[in-house]
């Protein structure tokens, strides 16, 4: 007998992907039905990870509809009929100079952005790229400062510049290690739903609607490393840095979403190498700066561009050092880039 049903999408691999009706856990195979195209939308994948799908499949009859990952194969997939419209989504330009997108993950209750100081060196404005995205598309960030054992006296100035740069436009961090255990159980309390990124209690806290989150970050800052840390009998691959070149090796290929004992799921990616923002207009990039924002409500003239103009709040703020030069430049960077990353 057919039957019909919604699930979530926790695993895309090429033309295959697993379904799984959250918070339940019990994944089944499932293929596209056709054609799904979503309106307005240039993205290479229509069905992303995290996506809510109609599905339809054929168990026999008499079974019971819930025991559907009983009898669902690879060789009787479940077929995808349809894609709910997504409350958000974390969005990145192809790394080719194409029109096209591709969507990382969709429904998200917090992206937990993975950095590293050191080992490999953070990229500030690729940081701030990811930043500015989940700003546009409604994600709340959350950064991750891994390998913390790691960090020496050398490290301090760094460390300290950078909480200040980015605490300073509001963005929580959590300083972490994967080796030694720093931070982790904090960051898997705020996976969960449970704290709030400062470590107050989360009043909202719903145990029958766990959160759903994204780990992303370039290569070889510790992701699948964290992952495991977070829940040890999770098997998510691990790789090293390339010391030619201080880079992470690629480990995750495919992105795939991880349910946690403690509560809440992890939707991990492959390592980024690019991120190019989407549907974003020169003008409206500085809004997505949230200390940007705010002091650009006494820029002399509006719209402003924050670049020329006389009387730009922003710009003086700049250079009293309340906005941070580097984000500025970043943002400087995104206004240039039209080419490569938009």
């Amino acid at each position: 007998m057919v039957i019909k049903g919604q699930a979530t999408v926790v695993k895309h691999t090429g033309s295959h992907y697993m379904l799984s009706a959250l918070p339940q856990w019990e994944l089944f195979p499932a293929v596209l039905r056709g054609k799904i195209r979503l309106k307005d939308s240039n993205a290479t994948n229509p069905v992303a990870v995290g996506d809510v799908v109609d599905y339809e499949a054929e168990i026999p009859e008499g079974a019971a509809p819930e025991s559907i990952a009983e009898h669902v194969t690879l060789e009787n997939s479940a077929a995808i009929t349809g894609v709910h419209k997504r409350r958000n989504y974390v969005i990145r330009k192809s790394t080719n100079l194409s029109r096209q997108s591709h969507i990382i993950a969709a429904n998200l209750d917090r992206a937990f952005l993975v950095v590293t100081i050191d080992f490999p060196q953070v990229k500030l404005p690729f940081l701030d790229r990811l930043l500015v995205t989940c700003e546009v598309y409604n994600v709340p960030p959350v950064i991750v400062l891994n390998k913390c054992d790691l960090y020496g006296p050398e490290h301090e100035d760094m460390l300290a510049a950078f909480h200040e740069i980015y605490q300073g436009a509001g963005y929580p961090i959590i300083d972490v290690s994967a080796h030694t255990g720093q931070g982790i159980d904090l960051l898997r309390d705020v996976v969960s739903g449970k704290r709030n990124p400062d470590g107050s209690l989360n009043e909202d806290y719903d145990q029958a609607k766990p959160a759903v989150s994204l780990f992303s970050g370039v290569s070889g800052v510790g992701k699948s490393s964290l992952i495991k840390a977070l829940d040890p009998s999770l098997e998510p691959r691990v790789g090293d840095i390339s010391t030619a070149h201080e880079q992470g090796r690629h480990t995750t290929t495919f992105y795939e979403m991880y349910s946690l004992s403690s509560g809440g799921f992890i939707v991990d990616t492959p390592g980024l190498r690019g991120f190019g923002l989407v549907d974003l207009k020169k003008e409206e990039i500085a809004l997505y700066f949230p200390e940007m924002l705010e002091a650009a409500q006494n820029c002399r003239f509006t719209p402003c561009t924050h670049t020329h103009e006389p009387g730009c709040a922003v710009k003086e703020a700049v250079e009293e050092g309340v906005i941070s030069y580097d984000r500025y430049s970043s943002y400087l960077g995104m206004l240039d880039e039209e080419g490569k990353y938009r």
